[in-house]
């Protein structure tokens, strides 16, 4: 771990309590996520992974389906 992660006792945190705290960090970024261009690359990558979703709805897992596997430490 970083020193700061150790300053601030987040080395001390069980698992579930840093992945709220990463997923607190997260979307707390969310106003200022979307003032970020993407690399050609990265726009081609999510047209892609759309793509698919489309054709396969139900191979992807919702962002409610991964917190609560995060949350369960799986």
């Amino acid at each position: 771990m970083t020193t700061a992660m150790k300053e601030l006792g987040i080395d001390r945190m069980t698992v579930a309590a840093r992945a709220e705290l990463a997923l607190d960090i997260w979307e707390s970024l969310e106003g200022e996520l979307s003032t970020t261009p993407l690399s050609a690359e990265d726009q081609t990558e999510l047209e892609r992974r759309d793509q698919d979703l489309d054709e396969e709805p139900d191979s992807g897992l919702t962002w409610t389906d991964i917190r609560k596997r995060i949350e369960a430490g799986e």
